[in-house]
This record gives structure tokens, sequence and C-alpha cells, in this order.
């Protein structure tokens, strides 16, 4: 396990530095610069060559990309060409709203999708109720953040439905607040999990419900809501772990967008406030700081799955 671990985070590491390399010149390929966007079309070639040389953008790629990796590597993300204010400290409050975010809308997606996976499972799809439930969960997955969030704005901006549209301060109000604020953003970027959970629990479910040892439970006379929290749940435990690694992605992928619908002071805003700006810096930490986060939940997602079934770490001893 030591061993596997050690792989692990060598892997993660390499994966980073590819991510990093992948950032720097992506960014840099895109049209226009950050001296286009402050000066203006009419600025004279000396004004960008001044802009350029101040911020070092005028070094060959590869000297700027290791100097950035340099400073990355002790601890330094840069300042950003914007504000000058250090991207660290931004970050820093930034990333509990965006961590806030995805938890509200992680929290929704097991509450809401494992139940009603486990539910359409035991119905068997019959019916009404299992007809409802694959139109619902095909809708939930095809529907975009962007569409679904501007209904839910015009919605609940024109109709009093109970939940606030906008109002979100950052480090205003207390967690109460917060937590009102950031509520209707985490049901919108939750519709898509839920679906994808609902789906792959139902799926889980009527495979375990096919096994061996279930029917020996039957026979047994043991009660069917025992057998569906001792037999069943315990056995579908691994696919929605694996699940949620992909999920927790995506959710924060999916925060650029929620968060710029719903005017939310979190890492989605800040990247695309780069983005637009040119900041390469703060796109570059952005980014990175993202993937770090999954290959971290990623990580914990694996050696969980080996601690719900023990044929998981047979199995990578085998593979070693």
């Amino acid at each position: 396990m030591v061993r596997w671990i050690a792989g692990r985070v060598l892997s993660s590491a390499v994966t980073l530095l590819g991510i990093a390399l992948l950032i720097f010149v992506a960014v840099r390929l895109m049209p226009g610069g950050y001296a286009d966007v402050i000066l203006g079309p009419l600025a004279s070639e000396q004004q960008r060559a001044e802009v350029s040389a101040r911020y070092g953008l005028d070094k060959p790629v590869f000297l700027q990309f290791f100097l950035w990796l340099g400073a990355l590597l002790g601890g330094d993300l840069g300042i950003s060409m914007v504000t000058q204010a250090p991207i660290a400290d931004e970050l820093a409050l930034r990333l509990p709203v965006t961590g806030l975010l995805a938890a509200m809308s992680l929290t929704a997606t097991l509450l809401a999708g494992v139940p009603l996976g486990v539910l359409s499972a035991l119905r068997g799809g019959e019916g009404r109720g299992g007809t409802a439930g694959r139109l619902v969960s095909a809708l939930g997955i095809s529907l975009p953040e962007f569409v679904l969030g501007s209904a839910v704005i015009y919605l609940f901006s024109r109709f009093a439905l109970g939940l606030r549209v906008g109002g979100f301060a950052s480090g205003t109000g207390g967690f109460g607040a917060t937590f009102q604020a950031l509520l209707l953003p985490a049901l919108v970027l939750s519709v898509f999990s839920v679906a994808a959970t609902a789906r792959t629990t139902r799926d889980a479910v009527l495979g375990v419900l096919v096994e061996p040892h279930i029917a020996a439970a039957v026979g047994r006379g043991e009660p069917p809501w025992h057998i569906v929290r001792h037999h069943v749940l315990r056995n579908v435990g691994i696919p929605i772990l694996t699940l949620l690694g992909s999920i927790v992605a995506y959710l924060l992928g999916g925060a650029v967008i929620v968060e710029s619908l719903f005017n939310v002071s979190g890492l989605g805003s800040y990247m695309i406030s780069g983005l637009g700006r040119r900041d390469f810096g703060v796109v570059q930490a952005t980014v990175l700081l993202t993937a770090a986060a999954f290959i971290v939940v990623s990580l914990l997602t694996e050696l969980a799955s080996g601690w719900l079934d023990p044929r998981v770490s047979t199995t990578r001893k085998a593979a070693r």
C-alpha cells in the first residue's frame, strides 16, 4: 500500500507538471495579449514593448515557463498583472467560496441522486414512475448549466419563489447569509450530477439484485429493506464512489459558469476575469489549483474504494 501511494503521488506530480505546461502554453496562444487588452488597438509598438518588458513577456516562452515553475515550487504564485496584488491572497479569499459551493452541490447529489437511483431500480424501471425517472435523468444530464441557470435566474427574479437571486458578498453576513446566497447556484450546479448519480446507482443496483446472494437472502425470508441496506447498498458503493471522483471535477469546472451567472466571487469568476484581461498568472494558478484538488479527490476515492471492498486492494497487489 505504501508503494502504491508513493507511485500515485509521483504520477500525480507528473500530471500536475504536464497540466502546468499545457495551461502555460495555451494562454499564450490565445488571440491578443495583455498589452493589447490594456493599451487597446491604437497603442504604439513602443508602448507595447514597454508593457511586455515590465512583466517579462518579451522573454522566450520556455524561459518564462521555467521562471514561473521555479517560483511556483518556492510557494510563490506570482502577482496579478491587473491588480498588482498577490495571487495567493486572492485565491485564499475565493477558495472557501468555491469549496462551499461544490460541497453544497455534492451534498445535494448524494441526498437526491442515490435514493432516486435505488428507488428506480427497485421498481424495475416499469410503470410511470420508472419512465418519469428515466426522462428526468436524461433531461438533467443533457441540459447545459448556462441554459438552466439563465432560466432559474429569470424565474426567481420575476416571481417570489422563496429563494433570492444574487446578493452574495464574500466575508459579510456570516455563514447563514453566505449559505442562503449560494443555495440557488448550488442547486443549479447539482442538476447534472444528481441525474448522473441516479442513473449510475440504478444500473449498479439492478446488477446487484440478480446476484446469487440476494436470492439467498430472499430465500431466508429477510425483509426487503434489510436486504437493501445490508446487501445492496454495500455492494453499489464502489461504482458510486468512482463516479463521485469525476463529479467533483465536474463541479469544479461547472462552477466557472455558475459563478459567472450568479455573480459569485469564487475561483471560477476569478479565472474568467483573468482570461478576459489576459492575466496569465491568475489563469495558470487557478487551473493548477483546481487540477490539484481533483487529483487529491481521485486519490482519496481510490483509497476509500479499497477500504469498502478488500477485493480492490487485492487486485492492486496482484497487479504489482
